[in-house]
């Protein structure tokens, strides 16, 4: 089974917000979760716009899951590391 980190859309038209979370590759966009990791809300002010927890996305990392590259993007302004290595 292929896991993915990415964005599972939430809200009305024109007005969304995401939560980041681990999903199987095959399933669909809304479809059921492994685990939420944050939230992205791209429409609020700067300072509250991303919510991330990152010992469960660098645990998540380590297991072999794979971010796409909208939530690539979203941890590398977050300053989060993809490493694979495991922290000793």
């Amino acid at each position: 089974m292929s896991v993915k980190i990415r964005l599972k859309r939430f809200g009305t038209k024109k007005r969304p917000y995401y939560r980041i979370v681990v999903m199987d590759s095959r399933a669909p966009r809304d479809g059921r979760t492994l685990d939420e990791v944050g939230i992205y809300h791209p429409i609020e002010v700067a300072g509250s716009q991303i919510r991330l927890e990152n010992e469960k996305i660098q645990e998540w990392i380590q297991k072999g899951a794979q971010p796409t590259a909208t939530v690539k993007r979203v941890l590398n302004k977050n300053n989060i590391t993809l490493d694979r290595s495991r922290p000793e």
